[in-house]
């Protein structure tokens, strides 16, 4: 049941504005001044406030802008009996969700709470679903592995090294790169993502640097690259070992001088760019195979960080399918099933070719297909 304040100095206001409410299914609790209704804020949980703005010990103005200085989400509507569209104006500015005069017009006052209540249901929504979008997953693990890397991040952040992260498919590479920039000076710019193998070769240097309206057939408008998008934040370059050699040679001149030059045209754009790359390739075989410039893996490679195979660290994964467990029970919107130690220990001595993702999709698998509880004679059936 949504509950409603109300402070006003006058109790026949009070009396009259919760019969009403009351009525229309609200829970509503009073306050006689604005001190009292602080104190009553502070402590309690309230979905809408209904203030008066003339009041004793603390005026309505003076509790709007407290309450606003918190930091809350709960809107408030100012009432008064004294008011004029300056009032009105002055009360909006500094935060009040809407401003109504006395008496009160019931149809009125019931339609500005309904839509500060849903002005509050669109908020908290954004900011889950803001949390939901932005929020970096931990590296789960405690593996000497896991901890030797997480101690290397905290360390390599802070600095604009270049870091070039190793290992398999699935291995967390991705994650890496993510708390590389996350606990970065650069964490409030962008993270700007290229999976290089997922690009055609063609296309790789439009990508990465942008090109110039007709520089080539099907460039109908002006385009901007990788580089100038991750300006003052973070690019990383995913399975860099696939780039061809020419998108290479321009992105060791882009790391020696700081610049690019967008395909078709012949001006020079400063960038300041933080590069992580990522590979599951062994690139000094590649330099060998004279696939990868060795200029260039040694540009990227200042700081390396090798991510560990599952099979390499079969210990965290109780930790991973828990978590795996928590996560997939709040996207189901379902209780967290549990599993049994005997289908952990098959789990554990799996070999895992497709590592943490591989085990993800396992985990969900198990999910939709067991019972209350995972078994092992499940794992067996269905792994």
């Amino acid at each position: 049941m949504p509950t409603i304040l109300i402070i006003d100095d006058e109790r026949a206001i009070r009396n009259v504005l919760k019969d009403i409410l009351s009525n229309e299914g609200f829970k509503v609790e009073e306050a006689a001044d604005g001190e009292e209704g602080l104190k009553k804020f502070q402590a309690g949980s309230f979905d809408v406030v209904l203030c008066d703005i003339k009041m004793p010990k603390l005026d309505g103005i003076e509790f709007l802008q407290k309450v606003m200085e918190a930091g809350t989400d709960t809107p408030v509507i100012m009432i008064s009996g004294h008011g004029n569209i300056e009032t009105a104006v002055d009360a909006v500015k500094k935060g009040a969700f809407d401003y109504i005069s006395k008496p009160p017009d019931l149809n009125r006052l019931l339609i500005t709470i309904r839509n500060a209540m849903d002005k509050t249901t669109l908020v908290q929504e954004t900011k889950v679903l803001k949390r939901k979008v932005s929020k970096v997953q931990e590296i789960i693990g405690e593996s000497e592995a896991i901890q030797r890397i997480k101690e290397t991040i905290d360390k390599v952040a802070p600095t604009d090294a270049r870091v070039l992260v190793t290992g398999g498919n699935g291995s967390g590479k991705e994650l890496v790169a993510r708390w590389l920039h996350e606990k970065s000076n650069r964490s409030t710019g962008p993270l700007v993502e290229v999976n290089c193998a997922a690009i055609p070769g063609e296309l790789i240097e439009s990508e990465l640097f942008g090109h110039e309206k007709g520089s080539f057939t099907s460039a109908i408008k002006q385009r901007i690259g990788k580089f100038e998008q991750a300006s003052g934040g973070t690019l990383f370059l995913d399975e860099i070992g696939d780039m061809s050699l020419s998108a290479q040679a321009k992105v060791l001149r882009a790391l020696q001088e700081g610049k690019i030059t967008r395909v078709g045209g012949d001006k020079e754009i400063s960038v300041d760019v933080r590069v992580v790359a990522a590979t599951n390739k062994d690139l000094l075989k590649e330099v060998e195979e004279k696939n990868f410039r060795l200029d260039l893996y040694h540009r990227l490679g200042v700081i390396l960080i090798h991510v560990p195979s599952l099979n390499e660290r079969r210990d965290d994964i109780p930790s991973l399918v828990d978590k795996f467990l928590d996560d997939i029970a709040t996207e189901y919107g379902q209780a967290k099933k549990g599993i049994d130690k005997k289908a952990l220990d098959i789990l554990k001595n799996h070999n895992w070719t497709g590592n943490i993702r591989e085990l993800r999709n396992v985990v969900e698998r198990l999910v939709i297909l067991s019972g209350k509880e995972i078994t092992a004679a499940d794992v067996s059936a269905y792994v």
